[in-house]
């Protein structure tokens, strides 16, 4: 079966995982997946991640989910920007996720960036999920 939204699918995995208190969670790799992976790892809502090449197979990504207390690090993370509907922002109209407290991660330029570093940088891109 082939995945359209190969983004969507990971975060639905790391959501599902996390309900389920799964320590660690498995997809297929490809370089998107492994940058947004390290913006998520540098905001430190997930442990870190690694690949795995198994036979003949396309490679693993195999993602350190993490706790706070027994308590999910990510409490909410939704796809915005979808294969059928693109959102675009600019850094000036690109608002705050849950006061602050939240990160949003954009596609840009620039590479693959958190909101608070696409501030530093004064770059927008395509808003791609929101984590809280």
């Amino acid at each position: 079966m082939s995945v359209t939204d190969t983004l969507g699918d990971m975060l639905t995995r790391i959501r599902n995982g996390q309900m389920a208190r799964m320590a660690v969670v498995t997809c297929s790799s490809s370089k998107f997946r492994k940058h947004v992976l390290e913006t998520l790892t540098r905001e430190g809502y997930i442990r870190g991640f690694t690949e795995v090449q198994q036979g003949s197979a396309q490679a693993q990504l195999e993602i350190e989910l993490k706790y706070h207390e027994g308590e999910p690090a990510i409490r909410k993370i939704e796809r915005v920007s979808t294969p059928g509907r693109r959102v675009y922002s600019g850094i000036k109209d690109l608002g705050r996720v849950f006061n602050g407290l939240g990160v949003s991660i954009l596609s840009t330029p620039r590479g693959v960036l958190s909101d608070n570093e696409a501030r530093a940088q004064h770059v927008g891109g395509e808003v791609l999920c929101r984590i809280f």
